[in-house]
């Protein structure tokens, strides 16, 4: 009797990891940023960049299947230059094989603080003077998730970060910036922004792969209920 229940146990557990993996991921295409805040260093190239490192993220937590949205002129144009003979039969590109994004995501900078204090020295590193200053950076990022088949945005939520450290002193020429720069990296607003684009991607995965109502929300949820009560709190209504 023993044996016969070990089986049908063995049996189900190996049907539903079958159905586990058979699953299919989530297809997510990631959206350009917008910016809402007065941050001196955004530009149009850092919208893309920081479209860029969020694809980059999601794709790495293997959770989803991140589909190409910003470049797809560029996939379009190639798809149709393989239809015309100046391509050869072999390496042709069949057409009708472009996946569907199931999700787009957007995101908003709705939020960019910077806290500095001198502390004497500096030095300059090509673009960006660094003056020898202790600087905390805090920064928010709006996520939207919109079905892409019914235009319903089915998920939001606000992602904040902060870091500390050795900040920016004289200034950086925008001309040259780029979030991606190592000397940038180094900096609180760098540290800031790659940590809030990491958490953005671990709660997407939470959140759209695990459901709402899954034990890894709790985390997210608890950080957001602490987010509304510090804004509530710096609210003086007399």
């Amino acid at each position: 009797m023993k044996k016969k229940i070990f089986f049908v146990l063995a049996i189900l557990l190996a049907a539903s990891l079958f159905s586990w993996a058979g699953e299919e991921k989530p297809r997510l295409g990631v959206l350009r940023f917008t910016n809402h805040t007065s941050a001196g260093w955004w530009s149009a190239s850092v919208s893309d960049e920081l479209s860029d490192m969020l694809a980059s993220e999601l794709r790495s937590t293997r959770a989803f299947q991140v589909l190409e949205r910003k470049e797809i002129d560029s996939i379009l144009y190639e798809q149709d230059l393989s239809q015309t003979n100046r391509i050869s039969q072999a390496t042709k590109v069949r057409m009708g094989n472009m996946k569907g994004a199931k999700y787009m995501v957007a995101g908003t900078v709705s939020a960019y603080e910077e806290q500095t204090g001198e502390t004497g020295g500096g030095v300059s590193l090509g673009p960006i003077s660094l003056g020898g200053k202790k600087d905390k950076t805090y920064l928010a990022v709006d996520l939207k998730v919109i079905d892409s088949e019914t235009g319903e945005i089915v998920d939001t939520r606000t992602i904040e970060a902060e870091a500390g450290g050795l900040g920016l002193g004289g200034g950086l020429s925008l001309g040259s910036f780029s979030v991606h720069g190592s000397d940038y990296q180094r900096t609180p607003a760098g540290k800031a922004i790659r940590a809030c684009i990491i958490y953005c991607s671990e709660y997407l995965a939470c959140s759209l792969v695990n459901g709402q109502d899954a034990p890894c929300m709790k985390k997210w949820d608890k950080m957001d209920e602490k987010r509304r009560e510090r804004t509530k709190g710096a609210i003086d209504i007399k």
